[in-house]
C-alpha cells in the first residue's frame, strides 16, 4: 500500500522539509505535490501555512520492507552476538599469527553474518600498518548496508570487537560493501555544498533530513569551512537532524 502524508508549515520548503524529516527520506524517494502554497499575510494578519502532499514511491516502500526485516532480525534477542561469536569462532582454523588469525576469523564471520541475512557474500580483507579493511562484495549490497548505513555501520563494530580481540595494538577496522562509503561521502559533500548554496541565496534556514551523527559531523566539518555559515543538530536519535543557516 502506497503511503501518503500531509504536511503545513509556513512555507512550501519548510513543508516539504518537514514531511521528509517525518519519513526520513530524501526528495528523490518520494513524490511531492504542492496542495496549497500559502500565505505570508501582512504584519502576522492573514497568514496561511502551506500544504503539501508527500507519497512515498512503490520501489523505496518494496526495499524499506526488506531492509526492516533484517534489522529486526539483526536486533531480535534470540540471536545473541556474543554466543553466536564464540561458537563459531571454535570451528574456525586459528592460525599463529594474531592479526592474521583476527582477519581470518572476521572475514569468516561477516559472511556467516551475510549468509544469515539473506545476502551471500565474498569478504576481501585488505590489512595494513595500521588499518584494516573489510569490503563486501555481493549482489544484494541494499541488504548490508541498510538506511542511512545503519546495518552496515552494526557490521563494522562486530567487525572491530572482533579484531581487537586478537589486536591489542592501535588498528583501525572498516567494514564497507563495494564503494559504499566513497559514494556516501562525495553525496554527503554535495548535499553541503547544494545546501549551503541555498541558505546564502534565501537567507533562510534549511533543515536536513535525519542523519547518523558521523554524517552530521561530516556535513558539519565541510561546512565550517564557510564562515558566513553556521550548523547545529535538532531532534533526538534517531530523528536527529541538522539545521544550516546564516551566521550571526
Amino acid at each position: 500500500m502506497t503511503q501518503t502524508i500531509r504536511v503545513n508549515d509556513a512555507s512550501v520548503e519548510k513543508a516539504i522539509q518537514k514531511g521528509l524529516r517525518q519519513l526520513q527520506l530524501t526528495q528523490d524517494d518520494v513524490e511531492i505535490e504542492v496542495i496549497d502554497e500559502g500565505k505570508k499575510g501582512l504584519f502576522g494578519f492573514g497568514q496561511k501555512d502551506a500544504i503539501v502532499s508527500i507519497t512515498v514511491k512503490e520501489k523505496i516502500e518494496q526495499e524499506e520492507v526488506v531492509v526492516e526485516e533484517v534489522e529486526e532480525f539483526f536486533e531480535d534477542e534470540e540471536f545473541d552476538i556474543e554466543d553466536n561469536y564464540e561458537e563459531f569462532k571454535e570451528s574456525v582454523e586459528v592460525l599463529d599469527n594474531h592479526i592474521e588469525e583476527g582477519a581470518h576469523i572476521t572475514k569468516a564471520y561477516l559472511e556467516q553474518i551475510a549468509e544469515i541475512y539473506g545476502a551471500p557474500s565474498v569478504v576481501h580483507v585488505e590489512v595494513q600498518k595500521e588499518k584494516m579493511n573489510f569490503v563486501f562484495e555481493t549482489d544484494k549490497p541494499g541488504l548490508l548496508i541498510g538506511k542511512y548505513g545503519k546495518i552496515l555501520n552494526a557490521l563494522q563494530v562486530l567487525a572491530q570487537v572482533s579484531v581487537h580481540r586478537f589486536v591489542k595494538g592501535r588498528m583501525s577496522v572498516q567494514v564497507d560493501v563495494g564503494d559504499y562509503r566513497l559514494r556516501r561521502t562525495e553525496a554527503l559533500q554535495q548535499i553541503a555544498e547544494k545546501t549551503a548554496r541555498r541558505v546564502l541565496k534565501t537567507k533562510q534556514p534549511v533543515y536536513l533530513e535525519p542523519l547518523p551523527a558521523y554524517e552530521r559531523k561530516q556535513i558539519h566539518a565541510y561546512l565550517s569551512k564557510n564562515k558566513r555559515i553556521s550548523t547545529h543538530s535538532e531532534g533526538k536519535e534517531p530523528h536527529r537532524y541538522l539545521v544550516v543557516e546564516i551566521a550571526e
